[in-house]
């Protein structure tokens, strides 16, 4: 049996199904910024500004549509999934502009 034919292990599969959730929850991040005009790439770097460019944020805004075309994704949501996957950073970084949007208001 070669590598592709193996059967994936259970932890193999754990950790594929991790991934795919948290890409789900940096696609959420992502249609966000992009739904209420926000760059989620600078949002990162102000979260994480040690870090270099996220490769899979850059791969997931591929993913994003247009503002006209996405549904509304509510900012509990967003603070929600960050919260979930440690992204707390992130969050703090999402939830100064959630209130600046409100004061805007």
């Amino acid at each position: 049996m070669n590598e592709r034919n193996r059967p994936q292990s259970v932890e193999d599969m754990v950790v594929e199904s991790y991934r795919q959730e948290e890409d789900m929850m940096i696609l959420v991040f992502a249609q966000w910024c992009v739904n209420e005009g926000l760059d989620p790439l600078e949002l990162y770097r102000q979260a994480y500004p040690e870090q270099e460019q996220n490769e899979r944020l850059l791969r997931v805004l591929e993913l994003t549509v247009p503002k006209e075309e996405a549904g509304p994704i509510p900012d509990d949501t967003v603070l929600g999934v960050l919260s979930m996957f440690g992204n707390d950073d992130l969050a703090m970084v999402v939830s100064e502009r959630i209130q600046e949007k409100s004061r805007k208001r």
